[in-house]
């Protein structure tokens, strides 16, 4: 019965460690997919408004183009 008990209990402590492990893991790779994300989205926006940018300019100068040559 002692045998059993003390399996009983280190089968318990063993489960509680894995368990706040698991939970440690998890929020840890969470953490980690949400900084991933919101960079990721940084990126993103910042080519958008480079190329914008660049959209803005090339039709600026087309449209330069155009008058000089209607004089």
């Amino acid at each position: 019965m002692k045998e059993f008990i003390l399996g009983l209990a280190a089968g318990m402590a063993g489960g509680a460690i894995l368990v706040a492990n698991s939970c440690k893991l998890r929020k840890m790779i969470k953490k980690n997919q949400d900084e991933l994300m919101q960079k990721a989205e940084c990126y993103i926006d910042e080519q958008l408004e480079k190329n914008s940018a660049q959209n803005a300019e090339k039709g600026a100068g087309q449209d330069t183009a155009k008058k000089s040559e209607k004089n």
